[in-house]
C-alpha cells in the first residue's frame, strides 16, 4: 500500500511540474506580449511577403510606445485558415477585399477599423458589360445567358454583382464551361480566373457578359482598348470600400488605437512612401464613416444570401 501512495504521489509531482510546460507550448503566437502579428491570405507567399514586410517594418518601431517589441508575418492558405489564427490569437490585423471583410466581422472574429485607398481610389463597383451588338440591354435581360466572373474570392467580380442578381429577381446556375448554357430561367455563370479572360471570353462571345470592377473596367491591361470599344455596359451594383484594414477581436484596444493612428500618419510622413508604395500602392489609411459601415453590412448579408442561394 505504501508503495501504491508513493508512486501515485510522484506522478502527481510528474503532472504538476508537466503542466505549466505544456500550457506554455500552447500560447498562440499572435498572443506573445510584444510581439504585433500581421497576417495575410496568400497564394503567392513570397511576393506577398515583400509587399508586407517594409509596411510592418514601418509600423512596428512607432508601436513600442503600447509595449510592441518586434513583429511577424503569418500566412493562411485560405480565409478559412486565416479566421482559425484570428480566433486563436495568432494573427492580429490583416488587411482584406471588403467581402473577404464582411465573412470575417460575421464569424466574429476581427472588425474593420481602417480603410485602405490604392491607386487614389477608397471605393469602388462592379459594373456588368456586353458587346455592343448584343440584345441584352439590362440585367432583367439575362436570364437565359451566361456571365463571366473572375474569381469566386473576389468581391467585385463575384460577390457584388451575384447578389445584384439575386437582388434583381434572378435565380443562378452554374456552368460547366463558357461553351455551357443554361436553363431559359436562369443566369449562368462561370469563373474565369483572371480580369483579362473576362473580357476576352466576352470578346470572343464565348459568354454573352462579363463583370469587373469600375477600376478594371479603365484599365487597360485587363480592359484593352481594342475590346473596349466593342463594349457596353448594361448594370451597376453599390459602392462598397476597396479594401480595409482588420484587428481581431480581443486585440488591447491601446494596441489597436495606436495601430490606427501610425497607419492614418503613415500618407503624411516622407519616410513611409517606399512601404506603402510596395503595399499595392496605397495611398492613404482612411476612417470608416456611418454610410461605409452601412455598405459592409449590406454586403455582409449579401454574402452570405450567395453562399446560401448561389453555392
Amino acid at each position: 500500500m505504501r508503495r501504491v501512495l508513493l508512486a501515485l504521489t510522484c506522478l502527481t509531482c510528474l503532472l504538476v511540474a508537466w503542466l505549466p510546460a505544456a500550457h506554455a507550448q500552447s500560447v498562440p503566437t499572435g498572443s506573445d506580449a510584444g510581439v504585433l502579428v500581421l497576417g495575410r491570405v496568400s497564394d503567392d507567399p513570397k511576393s506577398h511577403y515583400d509587399q508586407l514586410k517594409p509596411l510592418l517594418d514601418y509600423v512596428i518601431p512607432r508601436m513600442a510606445v503600447v509595449g510592441v517589441r518586434s513583429g511577424r508575418i503569418l500566412m493562411a492558405k485560405d480565409l478559412q485558415q486565416m479566421s482559425s489564427y484570428l480566433r486563436r490569437g495568432r494573427v492580429d490585423w490583416i488587411n482584406e477585399t471588403a467581402g473577404n471583410a464582411a465573412v470575417l466581422e460575421q464569424r466574429g472574429v476581427a472588425h474593420s477599423f481602417l480603410i485602405t485607398e490604392r491607386d487614389g481610389a477608397a471605393h469602388y463597383h462592379s459594373v456588368f458589360f456586353v458587346r455592343r451588338d448584343s440584345p441584352v440591354q439590362s440585367l432583367k435581360d439575362l436570364a437565359g445567358h451566361s456571365v463571366a466572373f473572375q474569381s469566386p474570392y473576389s468581391t467585385s467580380a463575384y460577390f457584388l454583382p451575384a447578389n445584384t442578381l439575386l437582388e434583381q429577381g434572378q435565380s443562378l446556375e452554374l456552368l460547366l464551361s463558357p461553351m455551357d448554357k443554361p436553363a431559359p430561367d436562369r443566369v449562368g455563370y462561370v469563373f474565369a480566373r483572371t480580369e483579362l479572360n473576362v473580357t476576352t471570353w466576352v470578346h470572343k462571345r464565348l459568354v454573352d457578359a462579363g463583370v469587373l470592377s469600375n477600376l478594371d473596367w479603365i484599365n487597360p491591361g485587363r480592359m484593352p482598348p481594342a475590346f473596349a470599344q466593342d463594349f457596353r455596359i448594361i448594370g451597376r451594383t453599390q459602392d462598397v470600400p476597396r479594401a480595409l484594414m482588420l484587428a481581431r477581436t480581443g486585440l488591447e484596444p491601446k494596441v489597436e488605437a495606436r495601430l490606427r493612428e501610425v497607419l492614418q500618419e503613415a500618407a503624411s510622413d516622407p519616410v513611409a512612401g517606399e512601404a506603402l508604395r510596395r503595399f499595392m500602392d496605397t495611398g492613404h489609411f482612411v476612417p470608416i464613416s456611418a454610410g461605409d459601415r452601412r455598405a459592409l453590412e449590406a454586403l455582409a448579408k449579401g454574402v452570405q444570401r450567395v453562399r446560401t442561394e448561389v453555392e
